[in-house]
């Protein structure tokens, strides 16, 4: 499964380290930043195809980092992260652009499953342009 490229978005150490061991012990091309900005600077000089991305962090938060995200590359999904239960990011996250929501803890299989629909979206609109 490693034909896409991911990058973790989070400023939870242990969260990240964690999530990273899972996702590449399923052979997946994972990558983290721990701040909106260094995402930013990440992708700037190497493109992934699918964010994840956490809503609640310290420098720039997720809303706004998907924002410089879609003016930069539109066509990279993001999943955004969260641990709280709020409906109204939920829904800006999705009018700016996002392509699902997901609670934390995330299981998994659920995050597998969302990275391969998002990356099948991508190359979907890749092909039709």
């Amino acid at each position: 499964m490693s034909e896409f490229k991911v990058l973790l978005v989070d400023d939870e150490t242990d969260f990240v380290e964690i999530l990273l061991k899972r996702l590449r012990k399923r052979k997946l091309d994972v990558r983290a930043a721990s701040s909106g900005q260094q995402a930013l600077d990440m992708l700037a000089e190497s493109p992934s195809d699918v964010v994840v991305l956490d809503v609640k962090m310290s420098d720039m938060d997720g809303i706004e980092t998907l924002r410089r995200i879609k003016k930069i590359s539109p066509g990279i999904e993001v999943i955004m992260l969260t641990g709280h239960a709020d409906v109204e990011v939920a829904m800006q996250g999705m009018e700016l652009g996002a392509f699902d929501y997901l609670m934390k803890p995330i299981d998994i299989d659920d995050l597998l499953y969302k990275l391969q629909d998002a990356f099948k979206k991508k190359s979907y609109l890749d092909n039709a342009q």
